[in-house]
């Protein structure tokens, strides 16, 4: 099947498929005689792991991991679930990031009168890193700093 139809059964894109191939993903097609991409069953079916993978928030390293113990048939059952613990792990770390940025931008809302008057605690913060009402607000991990805050 060409890829057009392959990326309708599998839920990937066009787009998405080339990118598979050409990072090593997924074998590279077989080509029609006038070098078209060919898909089989088989290739379908890989995608559509890779899809679920991808649902799940796996990284394209970390599919190509799954890949191969899938492909495994001597694998160990305990290698897919370190993996997949490490990935919660991961999950849970970004949330907690998400869930702090939260509560900042909240405690930044409560603070603005959102009126008519031109200051405004939110656009404060973002420019010097600091609010008049609440020091607690912490930079990101991974945040650049600004000048003024590596002075």
């Amino acid at each position: 099947m060409n890829i057009g139809r392959a990326s309708s059964a599998s839920g990937v894109s066009s787009k998405m498929i080339r990118y598979y191939e050409q990072n090593g993903l997924i074998p590279r097609a077989d080509r029609t005689e006038s070098g078209y991409r060919d898909y089989s069953d088989t290739d379908v079916h890989m995608l559509r792991f890779i899809r679920r993978a991808r649902d799940l928030g796996f990284s394209v390293a970390e599919i190509g991991n799954l890949l191969g113990l899938w492909r495994d048939d001597a694998r160990q059952s305990s290698e897919v679930k370190r993996l997949a613990e490490g990935h919660v792990r991961e999950l849970e770390r970004k949330i907690a990031g998400l869930q702090d940025m939260v509560q900042t931008l909240t405690v930044l809302i409560r603070s603005c009168r959102g009126d008519h008057r031109p200051h405004c605690p939110i656009l404060h913060q973002l420019e010097t890193g600091q609010d008049n009402e609440d020091r607690s607000v912490k930079p990101r991990a991974g945040a650049v700093e600004s000048a003024s805050r590596r002075t």
